[in-house]
């Protein structure tokens, strides 16, 4: 978000969820906004007591505690200055500080560390071949509705809406977005990846606003979603991972969060309301593909270690430690790496599909209008039980596309046909003690793997072509004997504890539950 446009941004957002909580006090029934600041002072109370000790924790607990002493002695014009003071606390942390020079800087940067995780250059040519690093055109894919994401950008704003497997992925995405033509997006980044002052300064000013998810006061959440419904108005191209959260398990998501998703029906509103030029909003879902991911060995450990209750927030993981960045670096150079980026077809936020023009279409492809889910008659009118249930189609349909533009690769497919042939073989329908069975004395035939793949192959082939999944242009190509001659090459240049092994004419299991992680992609 630009810098002139923050305090208009702050100004919008504050008045707009001051007045809103003031005007629901005054209907019946309604919530006094005593009780509202009550409830963020619970809130934040119970997270700032598992907090650790960072100036930010020691600031929130004596701002809270002031606001604790001021609440019982205050009449209604104090409690609405106090819950000001609040709402302009969390607008002020969730604002981003988006800067056209650093962006500039930082997009010319990226193709460069990419380039060195993703082409196969020795030492001495990596040092000397910057101009070579920079083309990331065979490496980084980008495929799908491009040009009718660039089309109707210009005739709205429009959500890019990613599945999230990394915290590699925004860093990913951004360099996406510039090399597709897009102006910078928005988007909503974990508190704790902003730990790191490096990191976190560039993400400020690349356009990202904080997310604290471990924030559970009402009020705070629909700040955040307030935020993101005004920066969607003002046509700014936005990024949300509905998933919430990397995915522990491997999977892609198929059960979304409909927080920021349903910004767009909110935004659609406000600009009919508004009667703006640019009243639409456009969904495009997207996948994000990795051969590898970095933090797969810490993601499904947390996924199976509590039979997926997962800690919300992993702040100890690969991400986090530079050193595991340089193994994985090193290990995605030995080989000519594809990342794939799929932006699927564009839907409004009602979910109904939409063509390359921006009309949107009924299930039977006719032209319709929008605006009928929210005018009667020329009255637009507030629903939200009703603007729920559109945002949950939305996000069913999204899910959807996930699984259809997921695109398999050679990982994946070693992966699912080695554990699915052993799962067999064990017929045991408990997953963790096929998981507890699974070692290094654990192998199979060379010939049994190959077989499995081709088989596997045949069957993803005929859902490509019916559109059911995508797969890499490798995958697609290459026979059942390349396929796992490449996943085991792949699997060998990164995890400290090998995913599989080959040991003359027996493949062999090293780690079970990476094995399983990879396992769940395609």
């Amino acid at each position: 978000m630009r810098s002139a446009d923050q305090p208009k941004v702050r100004s919008e957002v504050v008045a707009r969820m001051v007045e809103r909580t003031m005007a629901q006090a005054q209907r019946p029934g309604g919530r006094p906004a005593a009780e509202v600041v009550n409830e963020t002072l619970y809130w934040e109370r119970e997270r700032l007591r598992e907090a650790g000790s960072t100036p930010r924790d020691a600031e929130d607990k004596a701002f809270y505690a002031d606001i604790g002493k001021q609440l019982p002695r205050s009449g209604d014009s104090r409690q609405r200055a106090l819950l000001r003071q609040v709402v302009e606390r969390y607008v002020d942390e969730i604002c981003g500080h988006f800067d056209p020079r650093v962006h500039s800087v930082a997009t010319k940067a990226v193709p460069v560390a990419l380039g060195g995780l993703l082409n196969s250059l020795s030492g001495p040519r990596l040092m000397g071949g910057l101009d070579e690093l920079r083309k990331l055109g065979d490496h980084l894919i980008i495929e799908g509705s491009v040009t009718t994401l660039l089309r109707l950008q210009r005739r709205g704003a429009v959500v890019l809406a990613p599945t999230h497997s990394s915290n590699l992925d925004s860093i990913v995405l951004g360099y996406a977005i510039e090399r597709m033509g897009l102006p910078p997006a928005i988007y909503g980044a974990g508190l704790n990846l902003f730990g790191n002052p490096m990191v976190g300064w560039f993400m400020q000013h690349l356009g990202a606003y904080t997310v604290d998810r471990l924030k559970r006061d009402p009020l705070y959440k629909a700040t955040l979603k307030e935020f993101a419904t005004y920066a969607l108005e003002l046509g700014y191209p936005a990024l949300f991972f509905p998933g919430g959260t990397r995915s522990r398990s491997g999977r892609v998501e198929g059960r979304l969060k409909k927080g920021l998703l349903g910004t767009t029906v909110s935004a659609y509103a406000n600009n009919l309301q508004a009667g703006t030029t640019k009243e639409r909003v456009y969904v495009f879902p997207v996948t994000l593909s990795f051969p590898l991911v970095l933090e797969a060995a810490t993601l499904i450990h947390d996924h199976l270690r509590r039979q997926g209750k997962s800690r919300y927030i992993i702040v100890d993981d690969e991400f986090s430690r530079w050193q595991r960045w340089l193994a994985f670096l090193r290990g995605l150079i030995k080989l000519d790496q594809r990342i794939y980026v799929r932006v699927g077809r564009p839907m409004d936020p009602f979910g109904n599909d939409v063509d390359d023009e921006g009309e949107s279409l009924d299930p039977r492809g006719r032209p319709i209008d929008p605006r009928r889910y929210l005018l009667d008659g020329d009255e637009l009118m507030r629903d939200p039980a009703r603007d729920a249930e559109y945002t949950r189609r939305l996000a069913d349909r999204v899910a959807d596309a996930f699984h259809d533009e997921n695109v398999a690769m050679t990982t994946h497919v070693l992966a699912f046909a080695v554990f699915e042939t052993l799962r067999r073989a064990a017929a045991e329908p408990d997953l963790y003690r096929v998981l507890r069975s699974l070692g290094p004395d654990t192998t199979l035939p060379m010939n049994d793997v190959e077989a499995a793949v081709d088989a596997l192959l045949v069957e993803l082939r005929a859902l490509n072509l019916a559109g059911r999944i995508q797969v890499g242009r490798d995958v697609i190509s290459w026979d059942a004997a390349d396929v796992v001659r490449r996943g085991l090459r792949t699997f060998a240049t990164y995890h400290t504890s090998p995913v599989l092994l080959r040991k003359g004419v027996r493949l062999h299991v090293g780690d079970a539950n990476l094995l399983y992680y990879y396992r769940n992609r395609p």
